[in-house]
């Protein structure tokens, strides 16, 4: 009799020993899977109460007006995300947080107000010139470039301003910075929705880059970089005689590369350009191009590329999934911001 009482003891001791082994959720773990799952109320109850315990706690204080923000609490949601920036330790996402429910009940002219407010504090924030931007736009204030742009001069590999940038110059004629920061976008941010969109944007982009009057009209830009790039580029128009496909654009961007340093080694260090001559020196460059041209441009005709290329494509695919894309500072050459 025993004998067979022990087993079960011993399993009883295994799962309580197993049990005591198990971490306890803190309350803000238990609050995002709250959030995770949609429920808002949940999560807003826990941090509550988490709050009552440690009323001074930026991080649960954050988590709290976002659930508000989520749950359409908008005015408990306001009362406490003022109170947040309103703290000398608030630190970017606390503007980020206010600015959503400012935008949720329509004030438009206190979220410019923090906007301001948050880029004074903090003069090297990619994403508070990328949202106020994007506040800009949307009320048709096209000087939101200009946010874009200086995101992109500070804050280099933040990657919203470029998609932001690289969508507004596609609807002007400077088709050069579209295609310059749609690239370094998507190399930036490689797999998701808005990397498909820009691809698009890429195919096009080169179309109407290469007919006449658009190409024509860049070369008033008073930018050095661009009036270099349209010297090679529009020595090469040759290459896409018989239209743009993601083979003709291999073609077109593997002569620009060797000639771009050959014509202007030193003049203008850029990591995109950098990055593109790697590619092509070990033997990646026609993947990349396919990468992002080849859907967009042709899905059946990528298709069979891919088929018949596999080793190669996933070879690029494995090379660029475990790289880091990084940009330095001091390579902005946007001299004549809108």
């Amino acid at each position: 009799m025993t004998r067979f009482l022990f087993i079960p003891f011993a399993l009883t001791l295994t799962c309580l020993s197993t049990f005591a082994q198990t971490p306890e959720k803190t309350p803000q773990e238990t609050a995002k899977a709250f959030t995770r799952q949609g429920d808002y109320t949940n999560a807003i109850v826990v941090l509550n109460g988490a709050l009552q315990k440690d009323p001074q706690n930026l991080e649960l204080q954050k988590d709290l007006s976002f659930n508000y923000y989520l749950g359409r609490e908008y005015p408990k949601g306001l009362t406490l995300a003022r109170q947040m920036v309103e703290r000398p330790d608030a630190d970017v996402q606390s503007y980020q947080i206010l600015a959503m429910l400012y935008k949720a009940v329509d004030e438009t002219k206190e979220c410019e107000k923090l906007y301001k407010a948050g880029i004074k504090k903090f003069p090297k924030s990619g994403v508070l010139y990328s949202e106020y931007g994007e506040m800009l736009w949307a009320k048709q204030d096209y000087s939101a470039i200009k946010m874009w742009e200086k995101g992109i001069e500070i804050d280099p590999n933040y990657s919203s301003n470029y998609y932001n940038a690289a969508r507004y110059y596609y609807l002007t004629y400077d088709k050069v910075w579209a295609l310059v920061y749609g690239e370094t976008f998507i190399n930036l941010e490689s797999y998701s929705k808005r990397t498909a969109e820009i691809k698009d944007l890429l195919n096009e982009g080169y179309k109407k880059l290469f007919t006449e009057s658009n190409m024509q009209k860049n070369q008033d830009t008073k930018s050095p970089f661009v009036i270099a790039y349209l010297n090679v580029m529009s020595k090469l128009a040759f290459t896409v005689k018989d239209g743009i496909t993601a083979e003709s654009l291999t073609v077109l961007r593997t002569k620009f590369i060797i000639n771009w340093f050959n014509t202007y080694p030193t003049n203008y260090p850029f990591r995109l350009f950098d990055y593109q001559r790697q590619l092509l020196k070990e033997g990646m460059f026609d993947a990349y191009n396919q990468w992002i041209f080849g859907a967009a441009g042709n899905l059946p005709v990528f298709q069979t590329w891919t088929n018949t290329h596999g080793d190669e494509y996933n070879r690029f695919i494995n090379f660029q999934k475990g790289r880091v894309f990084k940009l330095p500072e001091g390579q902005y050459y946007q001299t004549a911001s809108k």
